[in-house]
This record gives structure tokens, C-alpha cells and sequence, in this order.
């Protein structure tokens, strides 16, 4: 209760708070603003028999359900980013421009992410408008009709990137995973209460089952979130006339999850653009084309099929978002400059790949869970049976640590502010 009180005695830091609260209420209104010409029955039944979509639908805070003009959620926005840190890793000139060229390059590289936010809407937008279309949700649209849907659903995107922008560059923590956090926890009230809508005195063994698991990934989620290896590091004396320099230790925290949540948000972004295309063509004349499109969406939505790419995407995201923010060759030249070296290594390339080998090893744990939690739902629904609440390890694992890493921020700031007072 102290900290709360501390918190809000400080302008700055009261006023950063309120200013996240207002963008998340935004946020909320212009999500509750719907797309005329919807038939919202068929539109709840279709993404009810939708596994993937229901799904992507729930983290963009039923947006995407309920057909507002912000249904498309940051999907385009972190699909771009997507794209950009994987060209990163074939343009060298790109990685450069994300590495090394400080505030200015990484800002260059944000823009061109914010450009190619804009066509990828427009397209997602128009493959989403024709796939409701062919499933008789939405009429026979216009030209104009279309053209000047897109341009808001399109809109509505950039105003959600632009929403998260705001917040990471005048509020607390990252923007994107807050939008995300306020879109979960928006949308369990409704799943909680249907569960206890359709609640069978039966099935209390699973409901009792399901809290424990809850608990436990949330447990687990905290383990894993605040695990980290600390690497020694060394720095020698140096003498400069009469004044000494160095002498003092230090150390590199190595995460266990150093992605954070963005494998998870990246694996889903990426699954729901296939079994999107799919159903999109599979209503087209060319019978090879539909057939070969019905065959993978039915194959899409197997729920072994669907948990495997699921785990596996990951898994690839979590060790490619590891590369990308944490280099252990830029680490190790840094700290060579500065004097500093790991006891027992040498400086320089053995230092980078004997951060490598540690960051290799811990960067797997985080990776595994990360995995085992994003599947976690579909092994709930088939080992207890229950239908409802099937969201639970991936939502539990975003909530808390999106809740874990604004914390750490506010208290990044206090412990500041105490220095400040020094």
C-alpha cells in the first residue's frame, strides 16, 4: 500500500499512469464501435466454430468479433514488425540500421515498420471483408462500399499502432503488449460468465482442475519471467596518473525468457494469416484451387496439427526474438572496450561464444515453456472437457507478464526518483 500511495505523490509518475488509463479507454470505445451491414448472430456462430480465429479474436478484445473498426487489432502492425527483423538477418545494411546506428537508425527502422503497417491492413482488411462475404455474414458489397470499408478497417489499425506508440514513448512499458493486456482482460469477463452459464454440477472436478492449472502457469509464469543467470564480469585497474580506474565487478543478466511475450504474440499473427488465405479461396471457381484451400483449412483446424505448428512456432520465435535483441558478439566487444572481461574467458570472440553457448542453453527452458503454455489450452479442453475457458495458459501467460514488466518499470522509476533525492 506504501508503494501505491509513493506512486501517486509523484507528478510525473501520476501523470504517465493517467495517461496510459486514458489511451486503454480509448482503446476500449473505438473497439465497441461497430461496422454497419454485420449480421452479428452468424458472426458469433461462425467465429464460435472457428478455433484460430475465435482465438486471435479474444486477444484483439473481441474487436475482430464484433466486426469494429479496429477489428484487425495490431495484427498488421506486428506482422510488419515481423517482417522487418526477419529481413534484418538478409540485409546487412538493415541489422546495422537496427543495431548500431543508435536512436536515429533504430527510429528509421521503426518508420519503415509503421509504412509497410499500411498496405499489409489494406490487405488483411480486404481478405477478412471477402471471407465474411462468402460466408453470407456481411451482403453484397459495392465498389464504394468495399473501398471505403477497407480505408477504416485500415485506418482502425494504424490508429491502434499509433495508441501504442504513444504509450511506450510518454507512458509505462511497451504500448503493443498493453493494447494486447487490456484486449485479454477485457474479453474474460464474457468467457467466465459463460462458463458459469453453462456450468454442470458434473463438471466440477474439471472446473477445481483448471483453477490449479491456472494458478500453477501463473506461478510458473513468474518463476520463469524473473529467472535469470547472472554472467561475472571483471574490470582491471588502470592508472592514469595519480588516479585509479576500475577494480570493480559487475555482471550480465541472461534471462530465462528474454523474448518476453512476443513469440507468442508473433506465432499467433503468423498462424492466422494460412487458415485466413485458406478459407478465402476456397469459395473461388478454379475447383483445384478451392479444393486444394478446403484441404488446408480442415487441416488447420485438426488440433493436433494446430498445437504442433503452434509449439513449434514458439519455440522459433522465442530463439529468433533472442538473436534479435540480444547480440552476444556487440555484448562482448562493449565490454572489451570498457576493460571488463568474463574470469576464466578471454576477451572478445571467445567471450561472445561463451555468452552463446549460456544464452543457447537458458534461452531453451524459456522456450520449452513458452511452448508447453501456448498449447496449454487445447490439453485442458481434452483432459478435462470443458469447452469454455480453453484461453486460459496463453491469456494467463501475457497478462502477468505484461503485469510483471510494468511493475518492474514503476519501480524502475521510483528506485530512480530515490536516487534523484540523493
Amino acid at each position: 500500500m506504501g508503494k501505491v500511495i509513493q506512486i501517486f505523490k509523484i507528478p510525473e509518475l501520476r501523470k504517465k499512469i493517467f495517461f496510459v488509463l486514458a489511451i486503454l479507454v480509448i482503446f476500449r470505445v473505438t473497439a465497441a464501435i461497430p461496422m454497419p451491414g454485420v449480421d452479428t448472430a452468424q458472426l458469433e456462430a461462425f467465429f464460435a466454430q472457428n478455433q484460430l480465429l475465435g482465438l486471435v479474436s479474444v486477444f484483439t478484445g473481441g474487436t475482430l468479433q464484433n466486426f469494429s473498426v479496429v477489428l484487425l487489432g495490431l495484427g498488421p502492425y506486428i506482422t510488419a514488425v515481423i517482417i522487418m527483423q526477419l529481413l534484418t538477418m538478409i540485409f546487412p545494411n538493415l541489422r546495422e540500421l537496427w543495431m548500431e546506428s543508435g536512436s536515429e537508425g533504430r527510429a528509421k527502422f521503426n518508420q519503415y515498420g509503421r509504412v509497410l503497417t499500411v498496405p499489409l491492413a489494406a490487405l488483411q482488411s480486404f481478405a477478412m471483408i471477402s471471407l465474411l462475404r462468402n460466408q453470407g455474414i456481411i451482403g453484397a458489397l459495392t465498389t464504394f462500399e468495399l473501398v471505403s470499408t477497407i480505408a477504416t478497417v485500415t485506418a482502425g489499425a494504424v490508429f491502434l499502432m499509433w495508441l501504442g506508440e504513444l504509450i511506450s514513448e510518454k507512458g509505462l512499458g511497451n504500448g503493443i503488449s498493453l493494447l494486447i493486456f487490456a484486449g485479454i482482460i477485457a474479453a474474460l469477463p464474457p468467457a467466465v460468465a459463460q462458463a458459469f452459464v453453462v456450468f454442470d454440477q458434473t463438471q466440477l472436478v474439471s472446473y477445481l482442475a483448471f483453477a490449479v492449472v491456472a494458478v500453477a502457469v501463473i506461478v510458473g509464469v513468474v518463476i520463469i519471467s524473473e529467472g535469470q543467470r547472472n554472467i561475472p564480469i571483471a574490470f582491471a585497474r588502470q592508472v592514469r596518473g595519480r588516479r585509479v580506474f576500475g577494480g570493480f565487478s559487475s555482471h550480465i543478466p541472461l534471462r530465462v525468457n528474454q523474448a518476453g511475450v512476443m513469440p507468442i504474440i508473433f506465432a499467433l499473427s503468423l498462424l492466422l494469416f494460412p487458415g485466413m488465405i485458406a478459407q478465402f479461396l476456397s469459395n473461388v471457381k478454379v475447383a483445384f484451387v478451392a479444393n486444394a484451400a478446403t484441404a488446408l483449412a480442415s487441416w488447420l483446424q485438426n488440433n493436433v496439427v494446430y498445437a504442433v505448428l503452434y509449439f513449434v512456432l514458439v519455440m522459433l520465435f522465442t530463439y529468433f526474438y533472442t538473436t534479435v535483441t540480444f547480440d552476444p558478439k556487440v555484448i562482448s566487444e562493449n565490454v572489451q572496450k570498457q576493460g571488463g572481461f568474463v574470469p576464466g574467458i578471454r576477451p572478445g570472440p571467445p567471450t561472445a561464444g561463451f555468452l552463446s553457448h549460456v544464452l543457447n542453453r537458458i534461452t531453451l527452458v524459456g522456450a520449452l515453456f513458452l511452448g508447453a503454455v501456448a498449447v496449454l489450452p487445447l490439453i485442458v479442453q481434452g483432459a478435462l472437457g470443458l469447452t469454455t475457458l480453453t484461453i486460459g495458459g496463453t491469456a494467463l501467460l501475457i497478462v502477468v507478464s505484461v503485469a510483471i514488466e510494468t511493475l518492474r518499470q514503476i519501480e524502475a522509476q521510483l528506485t530512480m526518483r530515490e536516487y534523484e533525492g540523493f
